[in-house]
């Protein structure tokens, strides 16, 4: 049960609703025009889609483990390298002035795109409508995906505040959780006949 909502957790505390929800505030906020931020969004979103797409075709094949590995190792270097470009960015008048840098953040951020929507982002609904028991799947499902909201509700208010103070900061944390989630991932989910989930020891 508690692997259930820690990966629903990590599903949503590595950041990705807030390159969905705030991604034209976000490019806007480092120096992209208003027309060029909703061209980034829109290719972010269509990536997204598509990356998801592939993943559910062949989730069987590569299996569930592999996938969340590669997603989790892919999310914490582009997320690293977020958190480096904005952290280390000169602010003018509240701007992060990314420079040359620029591109950089934004192939990162639609690596981190990639690397999600190809893995945590179907595959962990995937792995919590087959794990639990029938006896228990509708309750446990509810508590997962009740816990999967309040972390993106906790993500999105936050995201505002932690922006304030520093774009490195909020992409640090995200960085985190990544790396997190692949430790999370590699401890504590296996492979199996039926894909359960290992129980967590201690």
């Amino acid at each position: 049960m508690w692997v259930g909502i820690l990966l629903s957790v990590f599903q949503q505390f590595v950041g990705i609703n807030v390159i969905f929800y705030y991604s034209n505030v976000l490019w806007e906020a480092v120096g992209f025009s208003e027309a060029d931020s909703f061209l980034i969004t829109a290719i972010t979103s269509v990536t997204n889609i598509v990356t998801t797409l592939i993943a559910i075709a062949s989730i069987d094949k590569f299996g569930r483990k592999p996938l969340l590995l590669v997603g989790s190792t892919g999310m914490t270097i582009a997320l690293g390298v977020m958190a480096f470009v904005f952290g280390t960015a000169p602010v003018v008048n509240g701007v992060p002035q990314l420079g040359a840098m620029g591109p950089v953040a934004l192939v990162a951020a639609n690596v981190f795109v990639v690397t999600f929507g190809m893995s945590w982002g179907p595959v962990v609904w995937v792995l919590l409508g087959e794990t639990f028991p029938n006896k228990i799947r509708g309750a446990a499902l509810s508590l997962a995906a009740a816990a999967q909201w309040v972390a993106n509700w906790l993500i999105t208010v936050s995201f505002p505040s932690l922006k304030d103070v520093s774009l490195g900061l909020a992409y640090g944390f995200y960085f985190v959780c990544a790396l997190l989630s692949l430790l999370f991932v590699w401890r504590f989910v296996r492979e199996t006949k039926g894909m359960e989930l290992e129980e967590m020891k201690g």
